[in-house]
C-alpha cells in the first residue's frame, strides 16, 4: 500500500464515525482530523510519503497537544488512534 492509499484508508475511519459514531467518537474524529490532515501536508511537503511515517507523526503530535485535553477526552482519542493503527497495519475494518 503506497502512501495515498493509506491517507485514503485512515480517512474513511473519519467519515465511518459522521454516519455511525458516538458523540465521542465523533468528537475524537475531529480533533484527530486536523491533526491528521497537518500530518499528511507536512510529511508530502517534506517529501517523506512513506505509509509507515503517518501514524507515529500523527501520535506525536496528538501527544504535543495532549495538555488541551482532559483525561476522558484522551481516552476517546486514543480510542480512535488504536482504530486508525489497526486499519493502518491490518486493512480491517475499523
Amino acid at each position: 500500500m503506497n502512501f495515498d492509499q493509506l491517507v485514503e484508508r485512515l480517512e474513511s475511519v473519519f467519515d465511518e464515525a459522521v454516519v455511525s459514531g458516538t458523540d465521542d467518537e465523533l468528537f475524537a474524529c475531529g480533533y484527530l482530523r486536523g491533526h491528521f490532515d497537518l500530518v499528511v501536508a507536512q510529511l508530502e511537503m517534506s517529501g517523506e510519503t512513506e505509509p509507515d511515517k503517518v501514524m507515529p507523526a500523527l501520535r506525536e503530535a496528538v501527544y504535543k497537544t495532549r495538555h488541551e485535553l482532559s483525561p476522558a477526552d484522551q481516552a476517546h482519542i486514543n480510542s480512535v488512534l488504536d482504530k486508525l493503527a489497526l486499519k493502518a497495519t491490518s486493512g480491517g475494518a475499523a
